[in-house]
């Protein structure tokens, strides 16, 4: 069993910057590859970031790619994810999801992959 906890949520205006932080609790966060998704009102789900266990690999979405970045602390067993030039269609619940992984190499991006969820964050990006 993995916790999940996410952080750094907040109201921010267009064009500024958000660092959210994932801290997690159970298993060995080491073995688990990372992943961020987000759900606006009224939409699904959406894959926004992942990142291999060893931090090695990551993969984005095209809708953020070069305003965010993913990146892991195992040492604090922390996943973070760096939003600057967020715009107002960035608003959304954030989640952070961790999946088992058995390459150092995988990169998960379908909401299924992943077996754990945090409650979320919100994240409102105003114009």
């Amino acid at each position: 069993q993995v916790q999940l906890v996410e952080s750094g949520g907040g109201l921010v205006q267009a064009g500024g910057s958000l660092r959210l932080s994932c801290a997690a609790s159970g298993r060995t966060f080491s073995s688990y590859a990372m992943g961020w998704f987000r759900q606006a009102p009224g939409k699904e789900r959406e894959f926004v970031a992942a990142i291999s266990w060893s931090g090695g690999r990551t993969y984005y979405a095209q809708s953020v790619k070069g305003r965010f970045t993913i990146s892991r602390d195992n040492a604090k067993n922390t996943v973070y994810l760096q939003m600057i030039s967020l715009k107002p269609e960035d608003t959304a619940v954030y989640y952070c999801a961790a999946a088992q992984a058995y390459s150092s190499d995988y990169v998960p991006q379908r909401s299924f992959d992943f077996q754990y969820w945090g409650q979320g964050t919100q994240v409102t990006v105003s114009s």
